[in-house]
């Protein structure tokens, strides 16, 4: 006997012990990882349906739905789903150089201390990276050394707040205005973040996330690019699709051909016939689709999006102050414009082996913890020959003097209160 979808679906979801939660049956003894996915069975249920149900396994009607809800979420016109944070970043860069007639050489300026995809999709796009360092007391960059880092070249900065917390917005927006230059926003770590009541989001011409499991929004693996500018956009999307013009798909596959009409017509004018539309191609791109089932998981994960908000907030609250009994280390706040969606607890030691010890005792203890990323990037052999590394001694310090904890709506009470215990049982 054949059952009907639902029925199917719920007998496989029994298999799984229902809530599907990261960290639901943890007890001391158990790693406290610094994040995860923040999934029940309603993630679940969506994947198992659009697997064996949708029409599509490729970018489909599900991820269409999810650009939609995406775009009305963060207040941008128009957004692009791809398969990774890495991507998006890779395909914005591109689509803006395209866009706006952006040369190789030209420059961007960007912190040096963060995670390499913002820095690599710059290079890889032909254009140069131009670096600053950072102010040691809140860890984002020093604002005061964008002006002097503009030059004729410098065709926008990208704002990457590490952990997400935002710095002097009034500032580098004022930069931007004066000199001409966009502003564009890496928006993998601090989606939802706000300065003056306003997403992050609305003050960059165009902005990208990541959907990776330690991120916000988890759908596996996933990214974003979004913008007002639809040209901006389209091209982004063409790009992402093996460079091809036509791209009508999911919710906006209505037509009866399938595609458009004028899939049929002649595009290429040197041509003596036709080529279907489908096949024609006006740029060199790439193949970064997401899979349909992570954008119907983005939907559900998005309606889940202000209760993951406040529970980052809360929880790096609650983490901060057990951390900052022990003497000598200290967090960072937010300033009082700011509305930061925590990524982690950024911790700051006064002296590596403060850093070490205590690093080491926590994961003896089985709590998990981060270096600040990479730290300074230029130290790193993939990334030397962009700058030399000791023209940012604040940035040179990070490595030896911070990390961080997780302040995901994974971890619960039960093992905020065990990292209590562990942080007071350590010996300074």
């Amino acid at each position: 006997m054949k059952l009907p979808m639902d029925d199917l679906i719920s007998d496989l979801l029994k298999e799984v012990s229902p809530p599907y939660l990261a960290n639901k049956d943890w007890e001391p003894g158990k790693p406290v990882y610094y994040s995860g996915p923040y999934w029940d069975n309603k993630e679940l249920k969506v994947t198992l349906k659009s697997l064996l149900g949708g029409k599509w396994l490729p970018a489909g009607e599900e991820v269409s739905r999810f650009e939609r809800k995406f775009s009305k979420k963060f207040n941008k016109k128009h957004s692009l789903m791809v398969n990774s944070g890495s991507s998006a970043n890779l395909i914005m860069f591109n689509a803006l150089k395209k866009r706006y007639g952006w040369q190789d050489g030209d420059e961007i300026i960007v912190s040096c201390v963060g995670f390499p995809t913002t820095i690599a999709p710059i290079v890889q796009s032909g254009l140069k990276p131009v670096f600053v360092d950072i102010d040691f007391t809140d860890l984002n960059w020093d604002v005061s050394q964008i002006e002097e880092k503009i030059s004729l070249r410098t065709r926008g900065v990208i704002s990457s707040p590490v952990l997400a917390n935002p710095y002097d917005y009034d500032q580098i927006l004022d930069i931007c205005e004066r000199n001409k230059i966009k502003l564009i926003a890496d928006n993998c770590d601090s989606l939802g973040s706000k300065w003056r009541g306003k997403y992050l989001t609305d003050h960059a011409i165009a902005a990208s996330c990541s959907f990776y499991p330690a991120h916000h929004i988890c759908t596996g693996e996933g990214g974003m690019v979004s913008s007002d500018d639809e040209e901006l956009i389209r091209i982004a999307r063409t790009l992402a699709w093996w460079g091809r013009d036509c791209y009508c798909v999911g919710a906006q596959n209505k037509l009866a051909d399938g595609v458009c009409t004028k899939r049929f017509s002649k595009w290429i004018e040197k041509y003596d016939g036709i080529i279907d539309h489908k096949y024609v191609y006006t740029q060199m791109g790439y193949n970064l689709k997401p899979l349909d089932f992570q954008g119907a998981v983005g939907c559900v994960q998005i309606d889940k999006f202000d209760d993951i908000h406040q529970r980052r907030r809360t929880n790096k609250k609650l983490v901060q102050e057990h951390f900052e009994k022990i003497p000598g280390v200290h967090s960072v706040e937010e300033l009082s414009q700011a509305e930061t969606s925590w990524f982690g607890v950024p911790i700051i030691c006064d002296s590596k082996d403060t850093k070490n010890r205590l690093t080491q005792h926590l994961e003896d203890n089985k709590v998990q913890t981060r270096n600040y990323f990479a730290g300074n990037l230029l130290m790193h052999p993939g990334y030397s020959h962009l700058d030399y590394y000791k023209n940012y001694p604040n940035s040179c310090k990070v490595l030896d003097l911070v990390f961080f904890v997780g302040c995901s709506p994974t971890i619960t009470e039960p093992m905020i209160d065990y990292i209590g215990t562990v942080t007071s049982n350590f010996k300074k």
